[in-house]
């Protein structure tokens, strides 16, 4: 079951990241009121999919992932995205204090209890390590009492090993339509996916369903600290 909130913060570096783990999940709390913020970092302009048949180029890319996004937020029911304007894959190489304070600045702004974002080191991609770094760091110099509650994203292929298995499930069923509504807006780099996952989810494939219809967190734990 969904907790109540009073403010959820999402950081994550791309469009889409958000699409595929924690759509169900914004559009449940957004359900029952609770405000949620989207801070995407860059537009993922240097993304690998242009579309399938092609519709982009490395041109048009980048405004055509920015309405994806848009049109994305307005599946999931969310109404206050922001695109903080870095460019896609140069996330690991900017100021490590820049980086930080960006997100204090937005926790401090939105006042958030809940943030989400990836796990720092169990994220696969360089840019979503970054992000959680920044995130990480930031709450770690709020001090504990006032510190939101950070539930982080892991799938490198150790993350079981090192974390054991995800301690927060939530049972997004009811807000699937918007899961698959919202992958679906980003169109240029998930329609290649979406007609094998339809398959799948019409022939009730279980590994497919677990996917749609459940989306899991590992909550940081500071005596884990990855520093």
């Amino acid at each position: 079951m969904i907790k109540k909130e009073r403010h959820v913060l999402v950081v994550f570096p791309h469009p889409d990241d958000e699409a595929f783990g924690v759509s169900g999940t914004i559009s449940s709390y957004r359900d029952i009121g609770v405000p949620v913020t989207y801070a995407c970092l860059t537009l993922g302009e240097m993304g690998r999919n242009l579309g399938n048949p092609p519709f982009a180029n490395r041109e048009t890319l980048p405004q055509i992932r920015k309405e994806e996004l848009k049109k994305a937020c307005e599946a999931m029911g969310l109404d206050d995205l922001r695109m903080m304007g870095f460019r896609d894959k140069t996330i690991e190489f900017e100021d490590d204090e820049k980086m930080v304070k960006l997100i204090a600045d937005l926790i401090e702004e939105t006042n958030p209890s809940l943030v989400i974002t990836f796990y720092p080191g169990l994220a696969v991609h360089p840019d979503h390590d970054a992000t959680a770094r920044a995130v990480v760091r930031a709450v770690r110099r709020m001090p504990e009492t006032e510190r939101p509650t950070l539930h982080t994203l892991a799938f490198a292929n150790n993350t079981v090993e090192v974390l054991g298995e995800p301690d927060v499930i939530h049972d997004i069923s009811a807000n699937a339509d918007k899961k698959i509504a919202t992958l679906k807006a980003h169109a240029s780099q998930t329609v290649w996916m979406m007609k094998d996952m339809e398959i799948k989810w019409k022939a009730q494939d279980p590994d497919a369903l677990k996917w749609l219809n459940f989306e899991r967190f590992y909550t940081y734990q500071w005596d884990k600290d990855f520093e």
